[in-house]
């Protein structure tokens, strides 16, 4: 479902529980200055992710929303039911490996690539040439374990944002975007949806 804005009395509009949010955002200078500088930070210091945390790189190109999505649903097994196809085939097929080893594995998979492909070209805005700079970028943003976290396949990294809970979650997650947003407070072109109950197919 669409997030209509990050105030209380729109995200008090979603269904609930919500599971997790995905945000695209704009990739400016300064959003590309502070992944650097949180990178070299984070590299000092390695974090340790939970065990249960699906976390992948990012090598195929223009694929950022579909993997937002994998880490959204994936990281949320326990609520959400994966059917038959493609995707619960590419967990089975991935669960053991490492981010890296997940990421090289979904440039491979067939069966990924044909959907996420033939969704690209139903979309309404026609996806770049290989070759071409992408302008914006996809990351997903998941309760994990009661740590909120930052899911971006462009990352070294997983991105620990503090505690959070079912009950704290949008507005936590709501938080992180404005986070996003106050790095260039001139931009307008921020776009938040939310993997919701309704929309998730929970009982």
């Amino acid at each position: 479902v669409d997030v209509y804005g990050l105030d209380e009395a729109m995200l008090a509009m979603l269904p609930q529980p919500v599971r997790a949010f995905i945000l695209l955002f704009p990739c400016t200078e300064n959003d590309e200055k502070h992944r650097r500088e949180e990178d070299e930070k984070l590299k000092l210091s390695p974090p340790e992710a939970p065990e249960k945390l699906f976390y992948m790189r990012q090598y195929l190109h223009n694929a950022c929303g579909t993997i937002a999505l994998f880490h959204a649903i994936l990281n949320n097994l326990h609520h959400i039911e994966v059917k038959d196809g493609p995707l619960k085939s590419f967990y089975e097929k991935a669960k053991d490996l490492t981010p890296e080893e997940r990421g090289k594995l979904l440039e491979q998979d067939k069966g990924v690539i044909e959907i996420h492909q033939s969704l690209a070209r139903e979309g309404q805005t026609e996806a770049p040439p290989e070759d071409e700079k992408v302008l914006f970028h996809f990351t997903a943003l998941t309760n994990v374990n009661g740590q909120l976290y930052e899911l971006d396949g462009r990352k070294n990294f997983p991105i620990a944002h503090g505690e959070t809970s079912d009950d704290s979650f949008v507005a936590d997650a709501a938080a992180v975007c404005k986070k996003f947003m106050a790095r260039d407070e001139k931009e307008l072109r921020f776009t938040v949806m939310a993997i919701a109950a309704a929309a998730a197919g929970e009982n």
